[in-house]
Order: structure tokens, then C-alpha cells, then sequence
């Protein structure tokens, strides 16, 4: 007889149907998140999570390693081919120990990194004071423009030629306008600096060839592979050939031991997705909603940051605009079932856990098929929401509304059965 988590576990069972139901009749909008496929889903569960594999393929430390190298060889050939990449390391659990592995396989302690200012998009491994990029590394920042709210290239050169850091990261976590690659590529070789790229948000923007590549002009690139990628929770660097044995040595023994090979054949299956055709439309209709939500927003009176989106991501002034703080706005959207998340807007003059913006995204939506006419009736239910998030009665009517469209747009065909 086969024991099932049912049986096994029943409480962690009801936990996780619980999950799937939510997921099934709520919108997501948190612009990090999306849906994995079945095939990867599965991929995550295998047998490959009983093996140990310290090492890389055809030099590992532990034996029975034939059908492990296939996989991590097949991630790391699929991603290349996705990216245009000349090496690939696809063993980085997550977001931020690929990003220390940068640090440490090109830098030495107390070197000068410069990137974006936290409070203006930029994420935690880029210098954050209670990160080990702040506490190893000599953080300087750049920011955005006061009027346009999008990244001031010339301000950007100033600063480097003024500070000559070691590396010069361009990447965001909650920005929403292109990256002038070029420029970052010319900046970095005015003052002999590293260029990183972090696309983590926009891989799968890039993979779907909607947005630019910034593998010819980086030195180093790393992403997660879930947010616009769909696929599994980890990460993924790539470099510049040459520089392949600093970043290898940095990830093993460097910052992990025993990679997760379940995770990288997860990788693989969702880097096959990737090159498939019907990606590419997906990433073009992913931006499309971004955009169509964004216009349908500010017609409402919702300010959006810089005016507008050219990713999947969206940066909304709910404090300047109605006189709700970002917390207030999360949690009344969440009442009715759409997930955002609370976040900081470029100059804001309150605090992090209660600041004046909301980040939302279009990835997740797009994953169920949703287009411009569900976009412009979520547009409505958002500003529907804010402006009446002290009426109960008109909450769950909206809750109602939510959760009719989600069964329009069905995840899991199954869930009840």
C-alpha cells in the first residue's frame, strides 16, 4: 500500500489544498510571482532530491553520478541556447547566493560596488546594511531622476567616475522601465568596472525576446528562474567565458555544497518551455498587460511611478494619490483576493513597512490567460477597492467579482475532484 501525504500527513495535506484552492480563486498580482507548469511541478518532486552531487558534471565527489550529469548538463545547454550565453552555472539556490557568488568569485572585501538605490528599486543583495553586500563590500548608489522617475544615465557615469567602483550592477526589483545596457556597458569601461546585470524580474521577458538581451554587454548576468521565467524557485549565472572558473570556484565550495538536482532538472524543463514559440507570445502578452492595467489605472487617478511600464511591472503612488499608505492598500486588496504587495516609491518619505507605493505585476494573470479586457475590469476593481476599502458590504461584493473571474481563468482543472 502507498502512503500518501493524505495519510502521512493530513494536516500538512488540508495546508496545502488549502493553498491550491487560493491560489485557484485569487488573482496574484505580486510582480515575483507566477505559475510552474505541471511537467516542472514534477520535475521539483523527483527522485534526483534523494542524490547527492557535490561537484560539476564529470567531476563530482560522490559516485552514481551518470543520469545527474545528463540533467545538470542538459540545464546548463538550454539555458545557453535560451540566452545566448557562453557559460552557465546552474546550481545557485536562489537570488541572493548567486549574487554573493559574483561577489566573491570577482572582488575582493571592501572593493566598491555601485548600483541602484534601495529605496528606488533596487534589491537586498545590492547593499542593503544588514546584507552581506553592505557588511563585505564598499556600497555606493545611483538613483532615479525627480521628474522621470527613470535612471539618469549621466548621473549614473558622474558617480562611477567619482567612486571607480569594482563592479556596477544594473538590475532592479521594482523599477519598470528598460535598462540602456549600452550605456551601462560604456560607463563600466570608462572607469575598468565589472558589469553585472541582474534580470532576475525580467528573464523571462528576455528569453521571450520582448525585451533586450544584456548578455553582450555584461561580464555577468544572474536571474531567478521563477518570477517572468516560470519556472522553479532558484537561480542561474552566467558569464563571460573566461570568467567561468572564478564563478564556479565561487559557487562550489565557495557559497554551497551539494546542489539541489531536482531543482536544476526543473530548471531544464522550464528553460525547454522557454525556447518553445509559445513563450514568446506569452512574454509580449505579459507587457501588453502590463501596460493596458497601468493606463487603465492612471485614467482612474491612481499615479503610476515614471508614468507608465515597459516590463511586466508596475510601481503605483496609492499614498499621493488617494492618502492610503501602501500596508493599507495591500491589505484591503487582499480582502477581496488579489495579491499585491506594499513598497517604496522613488523619494518616499515614509517607512519601508508602511511606505506610500504598491508593486504589482502582470506575469501570473498572463499565465492564466488573461488579456486587455480583463485587464481594464482589474483596473477598476482595484480603484473599486481602494476607494471603498473601509465598506464591507461593497468588499465582498468586489470579492465576489474577483473570484468569478478567476473561475473564467481556471489554474487547476482538478481541484475539486
Amino acid at each position: 500500500m502507498t502512503i500518501t501525504l493524505q495519510n502521512q500527513d493530513p494536516e500538512i495535506y488540508k495546508s496545502l489544498q488549502a493553498e491550491t484552492l487560493r491560489q485557484e480563486e485569487e488573482l496574484e498580482l505580486i510582480a515575483s510571482e507566477n505559475y510552474a507548469s505541471q511537467a516542472v511541478m514534477e520535475a521539483t518532486g523527483s527522485v534526483l532530491m534523494n542524490k547527492y552531487s557535490e561537484g560539476y558534471p564529470g567531476k563530482r565527489y560522490y559516485a552514481g553520478q551518470v543520469n545527474i550529469d545528463i540533467v545538470e548538463n542538459l540545464a546548463i545547454s538550454r539555458a545557453q541556447e535560451l540566452f545566448w550565453a557562453e557559460y552557465v552555472n546552474v546550481q545557485p539556490l536562489s537570488w541572493s547566493p548567486a549574487n554573493l557568488a559574483v561577489y566573491l568569485g570577482l572582488l575582493r572585501p571592501g572593493d566598491t560596488v555601485l548600483g541602484m538605490s534601495l529605496d528606488q528599486g533596487w534589491h537586498l543583495s545590492h547593499g542593503h546594511p544588514l546584507n552581506f553586500s553592505w557588511l563585505l563590500y564598499t556600497i555606493r548608489s545611483y538613483g532615479v531622476d525627480r521628474v522621470t522617475e527613470m535612471i539618469d544615465m549621466d548621473e549614473v557615469e558622474r558617480i562611477a567616475i567619482e567612486t571607480k567602483p569594482r563592479m556596477i550592477i544594473a538590475g532592479f526589483s521594482a523599477y519598470s522601465r528598460n535598462i540602456d545596457w549600452k550605456r551601462f556597458r560604456h560607463i563600466s569601461d570608462t572607469v575598468g568596472a565589472y558589469l553585472m546585470g541582474d534580470i532576475s524580474h525580467i528573464s523571462g521577458l528576455i528569453a521571450g525576446k520582448v525585451l533586450e538581451n544584456p548578455i553582450p554587454y555584461c561580464d555577468v548576468v544572474t536571474t531567478t528562474t521563477h518570477k517572468t521565467l516560470r519556472g522553479p524557485r532558484g537561480a542561474i549565472i552566467m558569464a563571460k567565458e573566461a570568467l567561468g572558473p572564478k564563478i564556479a570556484r565561487a559557487v562550489f565550495p565557495g557559497v554551497q555544497w551539494g546542489p539541489h538536482e531536482n531543482l536544476i532538472a526543473a530548471k531544464a524543463v522550464a528553460f525547454k518551455e522557454a525556447l518553445e514559440p509559445s513563450f514568446q507570445k506569452y512574454a509580449k502578452q505579459v507587457i501588453e498587460n502590463a501596460q493596458t492595467l497601468a493606463r487603465t489605472l492612471a485614467l482612474e487617478g491612481l499615479r503610476v511611478v515614471s508614468g507608465g511600464t515597459d516590463n511586466h511591472l508596475i510601481l503605483l503612488d496609492v499614498f499621493g494619490s488617494f492618502g492610503i499608505t501602501g500596508k493599507e492598500a495591500e491589505t484591503a486588496l487582499e480582502s477581496i483576493g488579489i495579491s499585491t504587495n506594499k513598497n517604496m516609491i522613488p523619494f518616499d518619505s515614509r517607512k519601508p513597512l508602511d511606505p506610500s507605493g504598491i508593486r504589482i505585476g502582470t506575469p501570473a494573470i498572463t499565465t492564466r490567460g488573461m488579456k486587455a479586457p480583463e485587464m481594464e475590469m482589474l483596473g477598476h476593481i482595484i480603484i473599486r477597492t481602494l476607494k471603498n476599502r473601509e465598506n464591507i458590504d461593497k468588499l465582498q461584493l468586489i470579492r465576489s467579482e474577483v473570484k468569478k473571474l478567476c473561475a473564467q481563468f481556471p489554474l487547476y482543472k482538478n481541484i475539486h475532484e
